[in-house]
Formats: C-alpha cells, sequence, structure tokens
C-alpha cells in the first residue's frame, strides 16, 4: 500500500486547528497511560496501523507495559485495567462505532463514575481527535517511517 498524499507538507496551516485540539486535549489532566490507551483502542477499532505504532511506542516511552498494550484489544476480558481505564476504553468503543452503539446510557453512566465533567469532556474530546487522526492517516494511507523499514526488512 502505498502513500496518497503527505497532508502534513501539503497543508501545515489547515492542521493548526487539529494540533491545538491536540495539545488541550492531552494537558487536560486525563494522564499519559490513558490517553495513550484510548488512542490506541481507537485505532485498533478503525484499523490505523501508522496510529497504533505511533501510539505504542509513545506509551512504551512513558512506562507502559507490553502486556497491556498487547491486551488493549481485549480489555473486556483482561484484569490488566483498572476501572476507570475501563469506563474509557468502553467510551471509546461506543463513540468510535457510534452507528452501531448510538453510545449507549449504561457505558455513560460507568464514564461518568469515574469522570468529573469537566473529564467526560476531555475523554469525548480525546476520542473525536484520535478518530479524526485515524481517518487522515487512513485516508491518505500514510505510512509510518518504522513501519515501512520493517517491512523491508521481513521481505
Amino acid at each position: 500500500m502505498s502513500a496518497r498524499l503527505d497532508y502534513v507538507a501539503v497543508a501545515p496551516d489547515l492542521l493548526k486547528p487539529m494540533l491545538a485540539l491536540e495539545h488541550t486535549v492531552r494537558n487536560a489532566g486525563l494522564g499519559q497511560a490513558l490517553l495513550e490507551l484510548v488512542k490506541i483502542r481507537a485505532s485498533q477499532i478503525n484499523g490505523c496501523a501508522f496510529c497504533i505504532y505511533m501510539h505504542a511506542t509513545d506509551a512504551r516511552k512513558h512506562g507502559e507495559t507490553e502486556m497491556r498494550l498487547h491486551l488493549t484489544a481485549a480489555w473486556r476480558e483482561s484484569t490488566a485495567f483498572t476501572p476507570r481505564e475501563r469506563a474509557a476504553l468502553a467510551w471509546t468503543e461506543a463513540l468510535t462505532l457510534l452507528p452501531q452503539s448510538q453510545a449507549p446510557d449504561d457505558v455513560y453512566a460507568e464514564v461518568a463514575a469515574h469522570f468529573d465533567e469537566r473529564e467526560r469532556v476531555a475523554l469525548t474530546l480525546l476520542i473525536v481527535t484520535i478518530n479524526g487522526w485515524n481517518r487522515l492517516a487512513m485516508g491518505f494511507r500514510s505510512q509510518h517511517p518504522a513501519l515501512e523499514s520493517t517491512a523491508r526488512e521481513a521481505a
């Protein structure tokens, strides 16, 4: 699969609001581990290899364990995640799969039990942002340089 367009190089001015939102959400107090888990889970659902690689790498840099990274896709069957993380991952799935889920009340109630109102807004914006990045990366077939070199080495 080859890249379609380097959207960052073509329209950096158009990405400024997205980058500003990313910066704001990153500094909203949700915690680095939670940020990366949410980004990884949404990217897994969307099938965005570029973003999965990026956020797994970032999570490792911030001390995340390989076990939890591998179990993110099966978080419901794992005891490796806190109740707060589980609520965030459920909300991530609900909003990423919005046409199917319709953001159910029970999932929202669980989020409300673990996140205050401001945190719920921040978490929801985090999910909105990573879904946006996934769509940019996948729509333009972004290729992460490390993924390209790994594929060449395997060939």
